[in-house]
């Protein structure tokens, strides 16, 4: 399990796992196995019985001893590279997978939304846990003819988010993850400027301790930049203008991912309509995207296959057996 949200990642997979009677062994990583060690204690302290959740503490290389060991199934959350070579190694021993990874997800105003309440979401969806979620928005694709009024509420809201210590009440946005993180957003962003987008906000580390990167907003982005092509893990939204809704469409699906997507509209045929048109597992009309144990959450594309949460999350991690008795001409099925 990935370090950007330690708790919730790994509660959101073992949940619905023990509930349909598994055992569960966490990987938590390396940068918060802290959390990883908590949760086992917490299982402990209820009166678990014994090895019900346990943590395992090490590097990277103990996941491959790891799935080679007598577990029976293998769920991976974080990188598309790193998931592959789980998948590879998961499968290579018919041992069922899940993999929930990347995302560059689109958020997409059409021009008959409620500007005020999409700004107001794009800052939310884009800016949450300092842009370090899967499930962030992190292309912004905004019809032409609202463009520019979308646009310049959204930069005066990101230009008014305070920056810093993030145990404070006052702090809206804490710092990056560790110098690797900083270093890829400022790389980013300075190739992105480089190939001729602008900037309406933010752009720059803060020269403070810690790793503080200002929220930042790009126009003038195309689809080929870096920016939009791959997974970026912090507080930068590009933005991109659409002819129409159609070409809005076009552009979200340009992607290798397929994670989240949310989409602005008054019109509420139109929104049931794109959601059936975006190439995402999850969708939020009027809404920025939140996993919620209710329904499934997962991805398609090379965001990953299966789903976590909900009744079908319980059922990626069960067998399905089939009895048939023939004398009282009855069938059943049951989930073990």
């Amino acid at each position: 399990m990935p370090w950007n949200f330690p708790y919730w990642q790994a509660l959101r997979f073992a949940a619905p796992s023990l509930m349909v009677g598994n055992t569960i062994v966490l990987k938590p990583a390396s940068a918060t196995m802290q959390c990883g060690i908590e949760i086992e204690k917490c299982f402990n302290k209820i009166g678990a019985p014994t090895g019900v959740f346990q943590t395992l503490i090490g590097d990277s290389s103990i996941a491959e001893t790891l799935i080679d060991s007598d577990v029976n199934a293998v769920t991976f959350t974080g990188s598309v590279s790193a998931g592959a070579k789980v998948a590879q190694r998961a499968t290579s021993q018919i041992k069922k997978c899940v993999l929930e990874l990347g995302g560059s997800d689109p958020f997409i105003v059409c021009d008959d939304a409620d500007i005020a309440k999409a700004s107001n979401g794009a800052v939310k969806g884009r800016f949450i846990n300092c842009g370090q979620s899967c499930i962030a928005s992190k292309r912004f694709i905004i019809v032409k003819k609202i463009a520019n009024e979308f646009i310049e509420k959204f930069a005066q809201k990101v230009e008014k988010l305070k920056v810093g210590d993030p145990m404070s009440d006052e702090t809206d946005m804490g710092p990056l993850v560790n110098a690797d993180g900083l270093n890829k957003i400022d790389s980013i962003v300075k190739d992105v400027i480089k190939e001729g987008a602008e900037l309406l906000a933010g752009g720059e580390r803060i020269k403070s301790k810690g790793y503080f990167y200002k929220p930042t907003v790009l126009k003038n982005v195309s689809p080929k930049m870096r920016v939009a092509q791959e997974e970026v893990f912090g507080p930068v939204a590009p933005i991109m203008v659409a002819e129409d809704d159609m070409q809005a469409i076009k552009l979200a699906n340009d992607t290798q991912y397929g994670l989240g997507a949310s989409i602005w509209t008054e019109d509420l045929d139109k929104a049931e309509k794109f959601s059936r048109m975006v190439q995402s597992g999850v969708v939020s009309v009027n809404n920025t995207v939140a996993s919620d144990p209710r329904v499934p959450f997962g991805g398609v594309k090379k965001s990953g296959f299966g789903r976590e949460l909900s009744r079908y999350g319980m059922l990626e991690f069960v067998n399905i057996k089939s009895v048939r008795f023939y004398d009282q001409l009855v069938h059943q099925h049951h989930v073990e």
